[in-house]
């Protein structure tokens, strides 16, 4: 039992590092992948507003796409991105701007 517990421990100690060591790179990448989302759902408002006008159906449901998306990686990341200045934010304020 004690040369069991003596191999053990080290074996879990790696399986935990190389655990830590894949999972942390997979959740930069879905915030990556949450970021472009973003990013393209700002490009549609922005076209909607120049070609149908700034209070529009078009750029509202827009509007309301690009909500949707930043509420979508506020509760996944505690976090959204504003492809404007380029950042992540920490405060659930996109609403205010």
């Amino acid at each position: 039992m004690r040369n069991f517990l003596k191999r053990s421990i080290p074996a879990a100690a790696v399986m935990f590092t190389l655990f830590i060591g894949v999972a942390m790179p997979l959740r930069a990448d879905e915030r990556a992948e949450c970021q472009k989302r973003i990013e393209k759902t700002e490009a549609k408002l922005e076209k909607a507003v120049h070609k149908h006008g700034e209070r529009s159906r078009q750029a509202e449901n827009q509007r309301r796409a690009l909500n949707e998306e930043r509420e979508r990686c506020w509760n996944r990341y505690h976090s959204w991105y504003n492809g404007r200045d380029h950042q992540w934010h920490n405060e659930h304020d996109w609403d205010r701007r």
